[in-house]
C-alpha cells in the first residue's frame, strides 16, 4: 500500500536517489551529531562528578513537574545548559520543635534576571510546595539592584505583598565581597585560601580521607 501511494518503491525496494536538498539533510546530520556529542559529554562529565564524589544518582521523584529530579538529572541540566540564567533557591524555616532548619530546594531557569521574572519564579516555587507568601519572615539576596531595589527590586516586590519579610543582605554574599577585597591587598591571605582550596579539594577526593579528617 505504501509503495501504490507513493507511485514508486523508493524506501521499499528501489533506495532512493533524487533527493533534492542534500545539503539540508546533511546539514540535520551533522547537527545530530553535534546534539548527541553534547548530551554525551554532560553525561560523562555528571557521571564522574557524581562518582568521584560518592554522590547518588537518583532522588525520590524524578518525573516531570518533580522540583528535585535526583542529582544526575538535576546536573545533567546544569552541564548541558550553562548559558541560561539561573536562580538558586534556599528555604528557611522552623519545625514543630522549634529548631531553624535549612533546606537548598534547587535551581531554577530563568528567562532573564529582572525583578518581575524572579518574581513570577519565585511565586511558582511557593505554589508548587504548597506555601504562601503571607508566612514569610524574611527575604535574603546580593546587593544588586535587581535584587534589592527601594522602589522596583525583587524585595520591594515581595514587601508589597508581605510587610513581615524583612531584607537582609546576604551573609555570604558579604563575606565573599570582604574576602575578595582582602585577597587582593595581601598576599598571604591570597596564598592562605589558594592552598586550603587544594586541601579540601585532596581530602573531598577521597572517602577514606574524608573519614580521616
Amino acid at each position: 500500500m505504501v509503495g501504490e501511494q507513493g507511485g514508486r518503491d523508493a524506501f521499499i525496494t528501489e533506495g532512493f536517489d533524487n533527493w533534492s536538498k542534500k545539503c539540508s539533510f546533511r546539514k540535520h546530520m551533522e547537527l545530530e551529531k553535534s546534539n548527541y556529542e553534547i548530551r554525551l559529554r554532560a553525561t560523562i562529565r555528571s557521571c564522574r562528578f557524581l562518582l568521584k564524589n560518592a554522590l547518588p544518582f537518583r532522588g525520590h521523584d524524578d518525573r516531570e513537574k518533580s522540583n528535585n529530579k535526583g542529582l544526575f538529572i538535576e546536573l545533567m541540566s546544569l552541564v548541558m545548559f550553562p548559558k541560561k540564567e539561573q536562580m538558586a533557591i534556599v528555604l528557611r524555616y522552623i519545625d514543630r520543635h522549634g529548631i531553624v532548619n535549612e533546606r537548598f530546594n534547587g535551581v531554577v531557569h530563568v528567562l532573564d534576571t529582572s525583578s518581575l521574572t524572579l518574581k513570577a519564579a519565585i511565586d511558582t516555587v511557593f505554589s508548587n510546595n504548597n506555601l504562601s507568601m503571607a508566612q514569610e519572615r524574611g527575604q535574603g539576596y546580593d546587593g544588586a539592584n535587581n535584587m534589592s531595589g527601594a522602589f522596583n527590586g525583587l524585595k520591594s516586590m515581595i514587601l508589597n505583598e508581605n510587610n513581615d519579610a524583612h531584607y537582609i543582605h546576604c551573609f555570604a554574599h558579604q563575606l565573599q565581597l570582604v574576602v575578595v577585597a582582602v585577597v587582593k591587598k595581601h598576599d598571604g591571605v591570597d596564598e592562605f585560601f589558594e592552598q586550603l582550596a587544594l586541601v579540601v579539594t585532596v581530602v573531598y577526593g577521597s572517602c577514606k580521607r574524608k573519614d580521616m579528617i
